[in-house]
């Protein structure tokens, strides 16, 4: 039976306070090795130059505002387990602590660097792992989300990453990943990636939602 993907809209705004300029970001580096050393997960992608990724990701509170709109559009609530797929320094974790009191976070990252400078209040909570491969029980939280992490994967990568986290949530679910509507976008998306390997539109990630079981939310980050 076809599943109806199911679409909420919680960090556009915060996306869109970036501005980037596409081609520049392809003609100013070499960007086949700036994704090379992106890939690595390590500092530079984090804290160092823009090129390689962030630029610099440190604390500012910017999370809150989302944290907030989570928990009210899902009913979190004290005593709730939350967990993060990809939670990268834990920033947002930290902030559901502050707009859910009394949840129970627990993050997971491939990045030992991210891990090592995660935010100090919930870095405790967070294990090194991969999406493939969830160290967690069946049916084990309340809330489970993924921010732009999915599309980093390969299908085969994907599917499992996807089958995983239908099977360590209940009834609430979210994964955010970046995708494209038109040729434009298509476009900027891969001139500013540096990290992507699954590209689809809304209706190709209805597809894995389908293929996959995967009965959550979705969201979509478009560069516009």
């Amino acid at each position: 039976m076809k599943m109806k993907m199911k679409r909420v809209d919680f960090i556009s705004e915060l996306h869109t306070k970036t501005k980037r300029n596409y081609v520049q970001r392809v003609v100013e580096h070499d960007k086949a090795k700036c994704a090379v050393k992106a890939k690595q997960w390590d500092f530079d992608y984090w804290d160092g130059d823009r090129q390689y990724g962030y630029g610099g990701y440190s604390y500012d509170g910017r999370w809150l505002s989302v944290a907030k709109k989570m928990a009210k559009h899902y009913g979190l609530k004290a005593g709730d387990r939350i967990l993060d797929v990809g939670c990268g320094k834990a920033f947002l974790l930290y902030e559901f602590t502050q707009a859910v009191p009394g949840c129970e976070v627990v993050g997971l990252d491939i990045s030992p660097y991210a891990i090592k400078h995660a935010k100090e209040e919930v870095a405790p909570f967070i294990k090194e792992g991969n999406a493939t491969n969830l160290p967690f029980e069946d049916n084990s939280f309340d809330f489970v989300f993924s921010i732009t992490t999915l599309h980093n994967f390969p299908c085969y990568d994907l599917e499992k990453a996807l089958s995983e986290i239908e099977r360590v949530g209940k009834d609430k679910k979210l994964v955010v990943v970046e995708s494209y509507r038109n040729e434009e976008e298509k476009a900027n998306l891969l001139y500013w990636q540096l990290t992507c390997e699954s590209f689809y539109k809304p209706d190709g990630w209805q597809w894995w939602s389908e293929h996959c079981g995967y009965s959550g939310d979705w969201d979509f980050i478009f560069f516009e």
